[in-house]
């Protein structure tokens, strides 16, 4: 079964930066859009950003300007290039892969710590 794994998490201070990686460990195939989630302790799953097919990105308000996402469809990578960190974006973060025929792949998260 394939499994979607995050890397690139730790502690960081308010103002740095991380990069976040998502590979899949065998091929999933028509990979449609890829994406990122973030949940904070207490609170719900929410949208950071995506990356459709075709090149289209999408972002959080929240994050936008901070964050770039980086995607690979053939290669089935996506990446997120997290700067000007807050302490409100600490959370779990998730990657979501998901094909044409509408499946989903979610990792198990890698967390990101800002502290202050």
């Amino acid at each position: 079964q394939v499994q979607v794994v995050e890397s690139g998490g730790g502690l960081v201070k308010v103002g740095g930066s991380l990069r976040l990686s998502c590979a899949a460990s065998g091929r999933i195939g028509n990979i449609y859009i890829m994406g990122w989630y973030r949940q904070a302790p207490a609170k719900e799953r929410e949208f950071v950003a995506n990356t459709v097919r075709g090149g289209t990105t999408n972002y959080a308000d929240s994050v936008k300007g901070r964050f770039t996402i980086s995607g690979d469809i053939f290669k089935e990578t996506v990446s997120l290039q997290m700067s000007s960190l807050r302490p409100e974006d600490t959370a779990l973060y998730y990657c979501k892969i998901q094909t044409n025929y509408g499946d989903s792949y979610w990792g198990q998260g890698t967390q990101v710590t800002v502290s202050s």
